[in-house]
C-alpha cells in the first residue's frame, strides 16, 4: 500500500475503496464474503497490522453490519461490505441505524450484481437509501470509487447519518488509474457515550428519531447541492443523466455516434438524496433528457417529479429506450442513445470465426461435494425412494447440473433447510437438504432449530470443506482461524446440531463413499419413520485447499491413472461422476494428473476396473 500522495496505481474497483477506507481513517471494516464486493476486505485484511485497522468476516452480513455500527457509535470510522443480496439479510439494523444516526462516519458498501452474474437475482440497492432515509452515493470510475469512500465517511460523520455506497459488478471488478491520496491515520480510541434516548429505539424514541433521520436527509441533500462528483458538460437543449457508471457508458456511446451537436451530460454521482437544485438548474432550459442509469428508474422516477413541481416542460425518458434488466453495455447505451437522439447507428457486426470451446460451471476436480452428492444419489437408489432436494448458496448450488442433478430449489441463504422443513411437513417424499458449512453458519440454525420445535423429519447434508471457498477460500467458524490470523475456536456444526436438540447426527468423510451411502440410508430410515431431522455432516477439505498443500509438498496424494487397454470407452465415470480431470481422447478416458487430488470416486464408478493408483 503505497503513501505518495502524487503516485498513480492500476486498481480494482474494490481495491479503490479499501485504499479510500485507509485513506479516510477507517479503524474497523467488517462483511460477509460475497461476489462481487468480496476484494474490499480482502484488501483491507492484507493490511490490517500496517494501519491499526479491526477486520472481521463476520458471520452474516447482519452480525457484520452491527459490529461496524457499535464502532461507529464509539466515534470510530467504519465500513461494511456486502453484495446486494447481503442487504437484505442486513436491513433491519440498516433502517434504525438511520433512526438513531451515526457517530463515527459510517459507510455500506452494497456491490450490486446486475446481469446475476453471481447472484440469485437483480437487485437495486439504491432504493434502500429511499425507503430508510439513507443517502446513496455512486461512483463512475475507480478513481471515484476511492475518493467518494472519503467523501461518505466525512458526510457521514458531518452529519450523523450512514451511508450507502453502491457499486457494480462492473465497477468492482474492472481496473483503473487511481491517483493516491495521502494517509493520516488518527490514534483515536473507541469511546461510547450512553444515550438511551439516542440508542434506545422505544416507540417513543423511534416517532422522534425519524423525524430526525428526515432532517439529517434533508440537510445531506442541501450539501450534495455543491458536490463536486456531479458535473455538467455542455449547454445543449437536449440532455442526458447519467448516474454512477452509466456516465463512462455514455462518454463511450457518445463517441461512437456522429452528431453535428453535442448533448449536455449532467453526471450525477449523489444518487439520494437527489440534489434538486442542481438537477433543476440542469432541466430548466432543456426540451429532454434522457436519464442512464442501472436496473430501477430511481432517478427517473424523481426527475419527472422534479419536472412536474417546478412546471418544467422538458420530455423525460428513461426505461422507455434503456433497458429495466441486465448490465449497462457500451452497446445497449449506444442504441438507447442513438434512438433518444434520432439518429441511424451501424451496429458493429461482429463475427466470431472461432467458437471457444463450452465450459458449464462444475465442481472442481477431486470436490468432497461430487462425492457427497454422488453417495446420496447411490442411497436414494438403493432405498428406492423419491426424493425433494431443497439447497443453497455455495459451491454446492453446482449440484444443479448433469451429471449430479441433486438440487432443486436454490432461494437465498439458509433456505434449504427453511424449504426442508415445509416440504417434509406437506409431502410424502423423502427430503434431503444440502448445504454449506458457512451457509449452515449463516442462516440454517434457526430453520433447524423450527425442524425441532415444530416437528419436521428430513435429512440435511452439511458440506463442510473447512472454508467458505466460493468466495476465494476465506476462513468460517469451521477452519479455527479468523481474518485477523488468529487462532480461534472451531465451532462445528454437529455440536450446533446436537446442541439445537438434532438426536440423528453423524460426522463422515465423504471421500469414504461406502459410510457415506450407508450413513445416508440410515439417515432416510430414520426421517422415514418421523423421528425428527437426521443431519450428516460430509467433513473433508476443499480440494484446492488439498492440491496447493500438495504442490508445496505438505500432504501426498493418491494419483490415478486409465490402463487404456482395460477402458472400453463407455464414458460410465464422466456420465456417473462428471469430473473435469477425467479427458475423453480418443474414444477412451485419461485423467489429468495436474488436477487429480485422488478421490477415487471415479475408480468406484468404473464398471471395467480400468482406473487404479500409480502413485502417491
Amino acid at each position: 500500500m503505497r503513501e505518495d500522495r502524487e503516485e498513480v496505481v492500476l486498481m480494482l474497483g474494490n481495491e479503490a475503496i479499501a485504499r479510500g477506507a485507509i485513506e479516510g481513517d477507517v479503524k474497523v471494516a467488517t462483511a460477509y464474503p460475497g461476489t462481487p464486493s468480496t476484494e474490499v476486505i480482502e484488501t483491507l485484511v492484507s493490511l490490517s497490522k500496517d494501519y491499526d485497522l479491526y477486520v472481521e468476516w463476520s458471520v452474516n452480513e447482519k452480525v457484520a453490519f452491527e459490529v461496524a455500527l457499535a464502532a461507529s457509535y464509539c466515534n470510530l470510522r467504519s465500513l461494511t461490505a456486502m453484495k446486494h443480496v447481503g442487504l437484505n439479510v442486513a436491513s433491519d439494523p440498516l433502517f434504525t441505524s438511520a433512526y438513531t444516526g451515526v457517530r463515527g462516519g459510517f459507510v455500506i458498501v452494497s456491490a450490486d450484481d446486475p446481469s446475476c452474474y453471481s447472484s440469485q437475482n437483480e437487485q437495486d440497492n439504491r432504493i434502500y437509501g429511499l425507503h430508510a432515509y439513507i443517502p446513496v452515493v455512486e461512483p463512475s470510475s475507480p478513481q471515484e470509487a476511492k475518493d467518494m469512500t472519503i467523501y461518505s465517511l466525512e458526510i457521514s460523520e458531518k452529519y450523523g447519518a450512514p451511508i450507502i455506497l453502491r457499486t457494480v459488478t462492473r465497477l468492482s471488478h474492472s481496473r483503473g488509474p487511481v491517483k493516491l491520496g495521502s494517509v493520516r491515520r488518527s490514534s483515536k480510541k473507541a469511546v461510547f457515550e450512553r444515550k438511551p434516548e439516542k440508542y434506545v429505539c422505544l416507540p417513543a424514541n423511534a416517532r422522534r428519531m425519524r423525524l430526525e433521520a428526515i432532517e439529517r436527509l434533508n440537510a445531506v441533500e442541501k450539501e450534495f447541492n455543491n458536490s463536486s462528483f456531479n458535473a455538467v458538460e455542455g449547454e445543449s437543449k437536449v440532455g442526458i443523466l447519467a448516474c454512477g457508471l452509466a456516465y463512462a457508458y455514455v462518454i463511450d456511446a457518445l463517441d461512437n455516434l456522429d452528431l453535428s451537436y453535442k448533448p449536455s451530460i449532467l453526471k450525477l454521482s449523489t444518487i439520494h438524496p437527489i440534489p434538486k437544485e442542481f438537477v433543476a438548474r440542469f432541466l430548466e432550459d432543456k426540451e429532454k433528457v434522457l436519464v442512464v442509469e442501472e436496473l430501477e428508474p430511481l432517478v427517473e422516477l424523481q426527475v419527472k417529479a422534479l419536472c412536474h413541481d417546478l412546471k418544467l416542460r422538458v420530455r423525460v425518458h428513461g426505461k422507455d429506450l434503456i433497458p429495466l434488466a441486465g448490465e449497462l453495455t457500451p452497446l445497449r447505451v449506444l442504441k438507447g442513445l442513438a434512438s433518444f437522439l434520432g439518429v441511424n447507428v451501424e451496429l458493429p457486426d461482429i463475427k466470431v470465426k472461432l467458437q471457444a470451446p463450452l465450459r458449464p460451471p462444475i465442481l472442481c476436480a477431486g470436490c468432497p461435494h461430487r462425492s457427497a452428492f454422488y453417495a446420496i444419489k447411490m442411497a436414494v437408489k438403493k432405498v428406492k425412494v423419491e426424493a425433494i432436494y431443497p439447497s443453497d448458496i455455495g459451491c454446492y448450488t453446482l449440484g444443479y447440473y448433469p451429471p449430479l442433478e441433486l438440487v432443486d430449489t436454490t432461494i437465498c441463504m439458509g433456505a434449504g433447510v427453511g424449504l426442508a422443513c415445509g416440504f417434509a411437513k406437506f409431502t410424502d417424499k423423502v427430503v434431503i437438504a444440502t448445504v454449506g458449512e458457512s451457509t449452515f453458519y449463516h442462516a440454517c440454525i434457526p430453520a433447524l432449530i423450527n425442524a425441532v420445535f415444530n416437528p419436521s423429519s428430513f435429512v440435511l447434508v452439511v458440506l463442510d470443506n473447512n472454508f467458505t471457498a466460493m468466495t476465494g477460500g476465506q476462513p468460517s467458524p469451521a477452519t479455527g482461524v479468523n481474518a485477523m490470523g488468529q487462532q480461534v475456536k472451531r465451532v462445528l456444526p454437529e455440536d450446533i446440531a446436537k446442541a439445537c436438540g438434532v438426536e440423528f447426527c453423524k460426522v463422515v468423510d465423504p471421500y469414504d463413499v461406502d459410510l457415506m451411502i450407508s450413513s445416508i440410508i440410515e439417515a432416510i430410515e430414520h426421517v422415514k419413520r418421523g423421528l425428527g431431522p437426521a443431519v450428516i455432516v460430509s467433513r473433508r477439505a476443499c480440494s484446492l485447499t488439498l492440491l496447493r498443500e500438495s504442490r508445496l509438498g505438505r500432504v501426498k496424494l493418491e494419483k490415478r491413472a486409465v490402463e487404456t487397454d482395460k477402458c472400453k470407452g463407455c464414458m460410465t465415470c464422466i456420465k456417473l461422476v462428471g469430473c473435469p480431470a477425467l479427458i475423453p481422447r480418443a474414444g477412451k478416458i485419461v485423467i489429468d494428473e495436474n488436477t487429480c487430488t485422488g478421490c477415487g470416486l471415479c475408480e468406484r464408478s468404473c464398471p471395467y476396473k480400468a482406473i487404479e493408483v500409480v502413485r502417491s
